[in-house]
């Protein structure tokens, strides 16, 4: 039963299998461990809130005031179809939020139709384009406790182009 020929297959197999795993091992540590142990720079970092990083200030981008005076219109009218889910731009006219139109310079809860929450009005008196641009930001976190459920435009770019188009609808 045991001859030479099969005791030569299985000591092949077996050779052939451990090489196999050999060079898998060595491919695996050549990928994930390239620069060596603990040598390279981390691909991702995951920030621990009351951790001090010691690192650098984060940089900020350019002054919202220099943005908005480059602002595209037409651009912001693109962005427009995002919150006309919500918002109307015809006047007198109020959906889940209020009507946008002549929105940039009106007063804060200023719709007499329409039953803001009471954030808003601890937030800013006067819808000016830094306020717009602070509370589409980040809403919640420019007027805790607003009802809008948006989570906010992260780019300034973008946030100055559509409070641009905002202001270009009324007289």
């Amino acid at each position: 039963m045991f001859d030479t020929m099969t005791l030569t297959k299985v000591l092949g197999g077996l050779c052939g299998t451990l090489l196999v795993f050999l060079l898998g091992g060595w491919t695996a540590e050549t990928i994930y461990h390239s620069g060596g142990h603990g040598e390279g720079e981390q691909a991702y970092v995951i920030e621990v809130e009351g951790e001090d990083t010691g690192g650098e200030p984060v940089e900020e981008g350019p002054a919202f005031e220099e943005v908005f005076a480059q602002a595209d219109v037409a651009a912001g009218e693109t962005l427009w179809r995002n919150c006309r889910s919500c918002h109307a731009l015809e006047p007198g006219v109020n959906g889940t939020g209020p009507t946008l139109y002549g929105v940039v310079g009106r007063d804060v809860a200023s719709i007499s139709d329409f039953s803001y929450s009471g954030a808003l009005v601890e937030a800013a008196d006067v819808w000016t384009p830094e306020h717009l641009n602070g509370f589409l930001e980040d809403p919640k976190g420019y007027a805790p406790g607003t009802a809008m459920g948006y989570n906010g435009m992260r780019k300034v770019e973008d946030r100055a182009d559509l409070i641009a188009y905002l202001d270009s609808i009324d007289d």
